[in-house]
């Protein structure tokens, strides 16, 4: 397994990682359990979840599932994502105060309760939130840092100018800074090109790319005129079976309309020859050309089932493209734009 700094840090950091959101969800303790223990037998040492993913069971069967080996493995989670009252009051995105001081240190003791430990490796803010001035945010996480309770702070969904402003006050305040960045970034999701990778590399944040596999349209799972999968995660989104407030689900199922349109399929398939004409699989094509980029320095992805463990950390690394491969690849994905 290759391994790369966090960002402008000292951290570590395998750069498969292992998304936890299905942890306390659609997996049982012991399903988490065996894939977590895969995990680390693979190299992949960093671990994502969150407070709010499936109300912190994801957190507890995370915890549980490191038992003894959680010096072995990096574990990060998030704060601030907006409550259910926040969403129907404010809109999708809005945290109304969930960055506050009061709120960062309820939530950070909740989660190491759940965790099962004493300290926190990564603490993301998971959305920004308007509502509370970056100065307080960052004078709460810069404490508990100091305190040994977190070590690492970083930022999820935020732009590129939010990047630069808290990076700034950071500085000017003698603050901790952020060391990373979590956003969506696939091959059909390339919105953080343009201000969020510039601003990490300007300010020495290591990219964290979420939904790697575009909701596993990437890996070719969805066929195009075929129903969704039932358990899949486009079917949930577009039946509203996910657990989310009424504008979220609104929300997931516009993007999986959106996703599964016909000029995504045809991207797909120009993208599954190339790979293919190039000895590779469509997954392994997917995960390298994130890989592939300097600024990412763990590329997570959630699994459900104990033999996708091995098959993306194996995918990650499959893959050195060039730097007219990832020409050529751009040229197919302009096409498709």
């Amino acid at each position: 397994m290759e391994y790369r700094s966090l960002g402008r840090s000292g951290l570590q950091v395998s750069l498969a990682g292992m998304g936890c959101n299905n942890f306390g969800g659609k997996l049982d303790q012991a399903a988490s359990t065996e894939i977590v223990n895969a995990a680390l037998d693979e190299g992949i040492t960093f671990f994502d979840t969150a407070a709010m993913y499936n109300d912190g069971h994801s957190e507890e069967c995370l915890g549980e599932a490191l038992g003894s080996r959680r010096e072995d493995a990096i574990v990060a989670t998030k704060f601030a994502f907006p409550s259910p009252a926040d969403v129907e009051r404010a809109g999708f995105g809005a945290s109304m105060g969930a960055a506050s001081r009061d709120a960062i240190y309820k939530s950070v003791h909740g989660s190491l309760r759940r965790l099962g430990t004493d300290y926190i490796d990564v603490l993301f803010q998971h959305r920004p939130d308007k509502a509370t001035p970056v100065e307080e945010t960052l004078g709460a996480l810069t404490d508990l840092v100091r305190e040994g309770t977190v070590r690492y702070v970083g930022s999820s969904a935020f732009k590129g100018y939010q990047i630069a402003d808290a990076d700034w006050t950071a500085r000017e305040g003698g603050q901790t800074r952020f060391i990373a960045a979590q956003n969506e970034w696939n091959m059909l999701s390339r919105g953080v090109e343009t201000d969020v990778v510039p601003a990490c590399e300007q300010f020495g944040l290591g990219m964290v790319p979420f939904f790697p596999l575009a909701n596993g349209f990437l890996t070719g799972k969805y066929k195009r005129g075929a129903e969704l999968p039932a358990e899949s995660r486009l079917a949930e989104w577009k039946e509203f079976r996910d657990p989310q407030p009424e504008m979220l689900h609104a929300a997931h199922a516009k993007q999986a309309t959106a996703l599964t349109s016909e000029a995504n399929f045809d991207v797909l398939e120009a993208l599954t020859g190339y790979a293919e004409a190039h000895g590779h699989s469509m997954l392994e094509l997917a995960m390298s050309w994130l890989a592939s980029s300097a600024t990412v320095a763990s590329v997570i992805a959630g699994v459900t089932k104990v033999e996708y463990v091995a098959t993306n950390s194996a995918a990650v690394e499959s893959w050195k493209l060039d730097a007219e491969e990832m020409g050529e690849v751009d040229g197919i994905l302009s096409n498709g734009a």
